[in-house]
């Protein structure tokens, strides 16, 4: 997939975030039973589109309103209306710093998925109030996941960071530029700040993020980074021996004493 410089660099948390789950879908074999659990607007229909992809969220946020994607199934993340072993692939990103009881939503995503079965996952490190009032944790640190996971029945857990630092201060940078300068400013004062906007628009809004891009190579922990990528699977039980076939061989065994 070819990069898109400019979004890689003014818009990289949400264009890295759907780089990697476009990633992630090229390696989901085609009509596989795929759930995007927490949709939204459904970004992520398209890259699915090989699969039998499914939708489901609660749809009750404000700011949300009139822009969900057709759902299947509305219902609370934790209790979706579907057999145990529904799913081939669960995808869910962005969504569990809006519920409240985050490791029930790993549990349902365990009881949903298939032996085998693929989670693909991401959540913020660090973030604001947004899409609020549903909004209850500020972020994931990764020994989350490692904790939580495996409690569950997950394992080749594959957490990867979404940039370190520079971006992340580049992002915020960006940020910054826009609390100076809100929409609902007093016209007479937008004009009046109107030249100090300019200055200060091309150098918390492109300068600094597009330095930050270049040294983002010299950041090489990534303990700062704006989120991460999570890919895990569901084990598989066991194959359960014959037991009629054992008691057979020991009978054979014993005659043979």
């Amino acid at each position: 997939m070819a990069i898109d410089k400019r979004k890689s660099i003014f818009r990289f948390n949400a264009y890295n975030r759907h780089q990697w789950m476009a990633e992630m879908a090229k390696t989901v074999p085609a009509g596989s039973d795929v759930l995007d659990a927490g949709a939204g607007t459904g970004p992520y229909r398209d890259i699915f589109s090989h699969c039998n992809y499914k939708t489901q969220d609660f749809c009750k946020t404000p700011s949300s309103t009139g822009k969900y994607t057709k759902m299947d199934y509305i219902c609370d993340i934790t209790d979706v209306p579907v057999p145990d072993e529904s799913f081939d692939v669960v995808i869910c990103s962005e969504v569990l710093e809006h519920v409240p009881e985050p490791i029930k939503v790993i549990e349902e995503f365990s009881r949903i998925l298939r032996q085998g079965g693929r989670l693909f996952l991401t959540a913020p490190l660090g973030c604001g109030i947004h899409q609020e009032p549903y909004i209850y944790y500020g972020g994931y640190a990764p020994f989350w996941y490692q904790r939580f996971l495996p409690m569950f029945g997950f394992e080749d857990i594959k957490i990867l960071p979404n940039c370190g630092f520079f971006k992340h201060y580049a992002q915020e940078s960006r940020r910054l530029a826009k609390f100076l300068f809100p929409r609902d400013m007093r016209k007479s004062l937008k004009i009046l700040t109107f030249p100090l906007k300019l200055i200060v628009s091309f150098w918390f809004r492109k300068f600094i993020p597009v330095l930050c891009h270049f040294l983002e190579r010299f950041d090489k922990d990534k303990n700062f980074t704006v989120g991460y990528f999570v890919e895990a699977s569901k084990k598989k039980k066991p194959a359960t021996p014959d037991f009629q076939h054992s008691v057979n061989d020991s009978i054979d065994l014993s005659k043979g004493d």
